[in-house]
């Protein structure tokens, strides 16, 4: 195992240990999706948004990667 993979992580800002393994989601997708759902949810606080894409991630088995963000932003829209 790659120990850089070990260490390395990407936590979602003002989420308190909300890990997200790397290569998941990166910073700029992260960006991309908050900018998107914030547009969409203007009166969703960004710790709901978070907490719906979480729920996202877990009902997508734990992970993201392979969601588009198309896909990601309606899965979120539909919990929130």
């Amino acid at each position: 195992e790659n120990s850089l993979q070990k260490t390395s992580a990407l936590y979602f800002p003002d989420a308190l240990d909300t890990f997200i393994p790397p290569n998941t989601l990166n910073l700029s997708s992260f960006t991309k999706l908050m900018k998107k759902l914030q547009e969409i949810h203007p009166e969703t606080s960004r710790e709901k948004i978070i907490d719906a894409l979480l729920q996202v991630r877990t009902n997508n088995k734990g992970i993201l990667s392979g969601l588009s963000i198309n896909s990601i932003v309606k899965r979120t829209s539909l919990i929130l």
